[in-house]
């Protein structure tokens, strides 16, 4: 939850962060593409790192420097600086976010890790619909630093949980050596596959289109839709209950669907969703609940159903190197995320029609990225890792 959590606890305090330190609304959108780009950059190594140390001993050096940088954010006397701490805390929170769903594959397979994803993602779905609230409250108790206090002590809390519950999963005798030139080679191994590209784009660019209203909920919920910094829950719970519908299916249909008939149905449906939300977002309604909510939640519930499967399918294309595979995911996911949160949004966020339109070309970009992929693994069966979406998760260990 840390990743999500990371992003949305401070929304409700974007006004009063903004007054503080004389910065305008789209300055402040830095906040969240700080955290996300750094989040980006970092992530191919968390990964490796895990498949040369340990999950254990990566988990908890990256949780502890993000609670330190979250202490440093809620000490920030400028924008310049929380900006900086915001930037470590990206750099230093994949250890528990990346690292966690490699320690998945360690242990399970088949349809138990992808029933096991599927409640990963769904208790990664809780975050985004708890975290506003959470900054909500906070707010009423004291000023914005104390959002960031309270993400200093989820962090806290986070390391003595895994201190003394979580095993090591990835014992020395299975490990990488510890190598600059092995870490780099196991990351090229994964950037060189095409099959890779083909299914980590599938899932990143369907994931942006719903991301786009997480990343510019701020504006969304604020400016767009007229409410206050307590009525984030009007629009992150119906998304989020998307979310868990959508994991909730991937979890039932584990053995009894085939990952890729799976993965095609959710991005289609996903598609529809999309563009459910460009017409209501023509109509005069589109500014006002529930119509303006309607279409970010039928465009979760596709995602999330396709997510957990998408991972495993890139997991098990290089069985050796779990972490290196779900690093390289993760980071062209975030430097994606992180991109259109800074880039796309001033422009997508002028209107609740053009957000959805924006929207509907990231989902239909993953969805075409997944049908090539279909195509490629038909006309190349024989040729691994480029096959793998056809097999059964787990096949190939």
């Amino acid at each position: 939850m840390l990743g999500p959590f990371s992003i949305d606890t401070p929304f409700p305090a974007f006004k009063a962060m903004g007054a503080d330190l004389g910065a305008t609304t789209e300055q402040m959108q830095l906040v969240v593409s700080a955290y996300l780009v750094a989040f980006g950059l970092m992530s191919p190594f968390h990964g490796p790192l895990s498949d040369a140390l340990g999950r254990r001993r990566v988990i908890l050096a990256g949780v502890a420097v993000y609670a330190v940088a979250s202490i440093g954010c809620a000490l920030s006397p400028s924008l310049p600086v929380l900006l900086a701490f915001r930037v470590l805390q990206g750099l230093s929170a994949g250890g528990g976010v990346i690292v966690s769903r490699t320690v998945i594959r360690d242990v399970f397979e088949g349809p138990q890790a992808q029933r096991l994803m599927s409640r990963v993602m769904m208790i990664f779905a809780v975050a985004p619909a708890v975290a506003p609230i959470v900054g909500g409250l906070l707010l009423q108790v004291g000023t914005w630093p104390v959002v960031f206090y309270f993400m200093a002590g989820v962090g806290l809390l986070l390391i003595v949980l895994v201190a003394l519950l979580l095993p090591e999963t990835h014992p020395p005798a299975r490990r990488l050596p510890f190598r600059f030139g092995s870490l780099v080679g196991s990351l090229g191994q994964v950037a060189r596959a095409g099959a890779f590209h083909r299914v980590a784009w599938a899932a990143g660019l369907s994931f942006a289109g719903q991301f786009l209203y997480i990343g510019s909920a701020p504006i969304f919920v604020v400016d767009l839709l007229g409410k206050g910094e307590l009525d984030f829950w009007m629009f992150f719970v119906p998304m989020i209950g998307g979310v868990m519908l959508g994991s909730f299916l991937s979890g039932r249909a584990a053995g009894r669907i085939s990952p890729s008939r799976l993965v095609t149905a959710a991005l289609l449906f996903s598609m529809a969703g999309a563009l459910v939300n460009v017409v209501l977002g023509t109509l005069p309604t589109a500014a006002t609940l529930p119509w303006a909510v309607i279409g970010p939640a039928l465009i979760a519930v596709g995602t999330a159903a396709a997510y957990p499967t998408l991972q495993l399918v890139l997991l098990d294309m290089f069985p050796a190197s779990r972490g290196a595979a779900v690093s390289m995911f993760t980071f062209f996911t975030l430097i994606l995320n992180g991109v259109s949160a800074f880039a796309l949004a001033p422009f997508a966020t002028r209107s609740v029609f053009s957000l959805a339109v924006v929207s509907a070309v990231f989902v239909a970009a993953g969805l075409g990225s997944w049908l090539l992929h279909l195509v490629s693994a038909r006309r190349e069966p024989h040729m691994a890792p480029d096959g793998a979406d056809t097999l059964q998760p787990g096949e190939q260990v």
